[in-house]
């Protein structure tokens, strides 16, 4: 049975999505619950609304009040640049290819928030404050919009590229923006890269401003009270400072696929054509065995793209172990780039202010 909450996420989800027929359903459903908790005049308001043809389209104009505008959104005071930046989720947990055990913990972390209102009538909370851990290219960025979409809720991304600041305190000032709008109305919001403000503040080698951000963040973790589910992701956990690990609720770690995972990866990607019948996917796995969900994605889509531009009509032996062989150069250069040249620090002090802005190079950051 669904909850309240649930049900209206679901038409409000299936009204921005123009599904009628979606609407309709969880319209229904909702009356039947109001019906069981015999609240009979608004179940008869809904219901005489569906019996007279109304469809979601006929509410768009209410509807329309929870949106956000732009002018809500929060901004850098010296730059005017946005500090988030919404997104509708589209991918699905069904589409990722994911370890059970994640899988589990993310199914948990959805069920929990959909049943937040009979949580707290117990006086338990849901799971509020996720950390997302792992190697990049594991699928934490999109397990975050997987996440959104299954409960009907905007990922908000938090852009850090505006959010830090040149100017002394203002990119604690940033942050606070950051969570009072995440206090105005649920939501999914993304801490991506979130080593970049969550460093370990015994770092000699960062600055006293970064220092203090990580004070700022925490305190402001600590009081915040909202339904907005809170997920930070990062591809270096072991450099966020220890402090950080207590606040969250659940800790979520993608590693690295094995044979089977990497298979199911290949073959969802070349369906679309196929590959000759000579092809072992499972073969090929197992040489793969070591790289990222991103990296077989990025395999299996060259080589569709290649047979696709050689106007053949399935993928063959000679395409998939080129674009492997491709692919594997690539991350070969990426280590060795990595490994032998050390992220060096600039700072940059801004004349207006005794603050220094620190920008860090030589680093790539994946999800």
């Amino acid at each position: 049975m669904s909850t309240t909450g649930e049900l209206i996420r679901k038409m409000i989800h299936s009204q921005v999505k123009g599904d009628s027929a979606g609407f309709r359903s969880a319209a229904e459903e909702f009356v039947g619950e109001e019906r069981r908790k015999n609240h009979h005049i608004l179940a008869r308001d809904i219901e005489r609304l569906l019996q007279n043809g109304a469809s979601s389209s006929d509410l768009s104009g209410s509807l329309a009040l929870i949106g956000t505008r732009n002018d809500d959104l929060p901004r850098d005071k010296e730059r005017g640049v946005l500090l988030v930046e919404i997104k509708e989720p589209k991918r699905n947990l069904e589409s990722l290819v994911l370890a059970q055990e994640i899988r589990n913990q993310l199914d948990l972390i959805v069920r929990e928030n959909r049943k937040s209102e009979v949580l707290r009538t117990y006086g338990l909370r849901p799971i509020l404050r996720v950390l997302f851990c792992g190697p990049p290219g594991c699928g934490k960025t999109v397990a975050a919009e997987a996440v959104a979409q299954a409960l009907y809720l905007p990922l908000v991304l938090v852009r850090f590229d505006a959010v830090v600041s040149s100017y002394l305190g203002e990119t604690a000032a940033n942050l606070r923006k950051v969570f009072d709008f995440a206090r105005t109305r649920p939501m999914v919001i993304l801490f991506d890269e979130f080593d970049a403000i969550g460093k370990h503040r015994t770092d000699e080698e960062e600055h006293g401003e970064l220092k203090r951000v990580v004070n700022s963040f925490l305190q402001m973790l600590d009081s915040f009270r909202g339904e907005t589910l809170l997920i930070a992701a990062t591809n270096h956990q072991g450099m966020l400072d220890s402090a950080l690990w207590r606040r969250f609720d659940e800790i979520v770690y993608f590693d690295r696929p094995n044979a089977e995972a990497i298979e199911e990866v290949l073959r969802r990607n070349v369906r679309q054509i196929g590959v000759e019948p000579n092809i072992s996917l499972s073969k090929c796995s197992g040489d793969l065995v070591g790289l990222s969900h991103a990296d077989a994605e990025r395999i299996s889509l060259q080589a569709v793209k290649a047979t696709v531009l050689a106007n053949q009509k399935a993928i063959t032996l000679d395409t998939l172990q080129e674009s492997i062989e491709n692919q594997k150069k690539r991350v070969a250069l990426t280590r060795e780039m990595t490994e032998s040249s050390r992220p060096y620090r600039t700072y940059t002090v801004n004349s207006d202010s005794d603050a220094s802005h620190i920008a860090e190079e030589g680093e790539s950051y994946n999800a």
